[in-house]
């Protein structure tokens, strides 16, 4: 089922948006769902068959797992 979010937006933001979203031919909320939705897809630097080869790797899987444990019982440090 739908969600209706209301965002506050100055008047500049606004005629912004609209304009872009004109020009796409979509409306505002359209707009912002594509434009949010896409931009969270990109937030994953690994494709699919990337992340497949990464899991079917059982060493890199083991160190990972061991950097989780290590990391859950605080040792170690981020670089």
């Amino acid at each position: 089922m739908s969600k209706t979010v209301t965002i506050r937006l100055s008047n500049e933001d606004y005629r912004a948006i609209l304009t872009v979203a004109k020009h796409e031919r979509r409306p505002i909320s359209n707009f912002i769902t594509h434009r949010v939705m896409e931009a969270i897809a990109n937030m994953n630097p690994v494709d699919d068959a990337e992340m497949k080869e990464i899991l079917s790797d059982e060493k890199v899987m083991k160190s990972i797992e061991h950097g989780h444990k290590q990391f859950a019982q605080r040792k170690g440090r981020f670089v």
